[in-house]
C-alpha cells in the first residue's frame, strides 16, 4: 500500500491555526503561546499576520488592563471603549490611550475631545455608579479594574430621553511560577428608560483558571443574569420649592395660604365651630 502523500499547509491554514491558539490562550499566557507559535511556524510574515489579527480580540475578551503614561492610571481594553484600531477611552481620567496590541501596552496618551465623551448630563449619572463601582472593586477585587462607559445616548441633554451605561470589572490572579492562572469579568449592561421610569439590568460573568503543574486543566465558565427596578432618584431629589410649585397658587378662597405662618390656624377650633362644640 502506497504511503499516503503528505499535504503542505498553505500561509493562510497556517495562519487560521495559529490564530486559533492565540485567541484561545489563557488568561496571562499569550505571550508564552505566541513565543511558541513563532518557532513552530519559522515564518515571521505568517506569524506577524497572525499576531496582528489575533491580539487585539484576546485583549479585548479578556479587558487586560494597561498603564496609561504620564500618570494617569489604567485602561482597560475594551470593545465598549474602543473608538479606532488601537484607541480606547478611559472614562475616569477623559484620555484616550493609544495602544500596541501585540506588545500590550500603552504607548502614549491624548485628550478625550468633547464628541468622544458623553453629555453633561449623562456624565452625572456615570459618575456617581463609577463612584460605586470603585468602591466595591476595591474591596472585593485585590488586583481589579474597572471602568463605566455610555454605551448609547451620550448626547442626551436632558431628562425625557433613554440612555444606555455599560460596567465593566476585571481582575486577573497570574501566577505561572506556580503553574496557575485565572481570570474574572464581570459585564453589566444598564438600560436608563426615562420614558416609562425603569432600569433594566443584564449581567454576564466570566470566569477562567488554568492548572499547569504535572497536567493542563482549564475552567471557562460563563452566567448571565438580569434584573430591572424603577428609577427612586427622581423623588429623592424633589425639592422644597418643587413640592411648593405643586400646590394650588390661590386656593378657592382666592387668598394667599401663609405658609410661613401656618400656626395661626387650628384644624381642632375650625372643627369645634363647625360642630358647635363648647358653646
Amino acid at each position: 500500500m502506497a504511503e499516503e502523500e503528505e499535504t503542505e499547509l498553505s500561509d493562510d491554514q497556517k495562519k487560521g491555526i495559529a490564530k486559533w491558539f492565540l485567541v484561545n490562550a489563557p488568561a496571562g499566557e499569550i505571550q508564552y503561546v505566541s513565543k511558541d507559535l513563532k518557532l513552530v511556524l519559522n515564518d515571521d510574515d505568517v506569524y506577524n499576520e497572525a499576531a496582528s489579527e489575533a491580539f487585539p480580540v484576546y485583549n479585548k475578551s479578556h479587558l487586560i488592563s494597561l498603564k496609561m503614561p504620564g500618570g494617569f492610571g489604567d485602561v482597560l481594553v475594551t470593545s465598549y471603549g474602543e473608538l479606532q484600531d488601537n484607541e480606547y477611552l478611559d472614562p475616569k481620567t477623559a484620555q484616550v490611550a493609544i495602544v500596541d496590541h501585540v506588545k500590550q501596552a500603552c504607548t502614549k496618551v491624548r485628550p478625550a475631545t468633547d464628541e468622544e465623551l458623553p453629555s453633561a448630563y449623562v456624565e452625572e449619572y456615570r459618575c456617581a455608579l463609577e463612584a460605586e463601582i470603585l468602591k466595591y472593586v476595591a474591596e472585593a477585587y485585590p488586583k481589579g479594574s474597572c471602568s463605566v462607559y455610555c454605551t448609547n445616548g451620550k448626547g442626551v441633554e436632558e431628562p425625557g430621553s433613554d440612555f444606555d451605561l455599560v460596567v465593566v470589572i476585571a481582575a486577573a490572579r497570574l501566577s505561572p511560577q506556580n503553574f496557575c492562572n485565572g481570570s474574572w469579568r464581570t459585564i453589566w449592561n444598564i438600560e436608563f428608560k426615562d420614558d416609562i421610569q425603569k432600569l433594566e439590568l443584564n449581567g454576564k460573568l466570566l470566569v477562567g483558571a488554568h492548572y499547569f503543574e504535572e497536567g493542563n486543566v482549564q475552567l471557562d465558565t460563563k452566567h448571565e443574569c438580569r434584573d430591572s427596578t424603577m428609577f427612586q432618584e427622581s423623588y429623592f431629589k424633589l425639592s422644597d420649592n418643587t413640592f411648593k410649585d405643586l400646590r394650588r397658587k390661590l386656593p378657592i378662597t382666592r387668598t394667599l395660604f401663609p405658609w410661613r405662618s401656618t400656626r395661626q390656624f387650628s384644624l381642632k377650633r375650625e372643627i369645634s365651630e363647625e360642630l358647635g362644640i363648647g358653646k
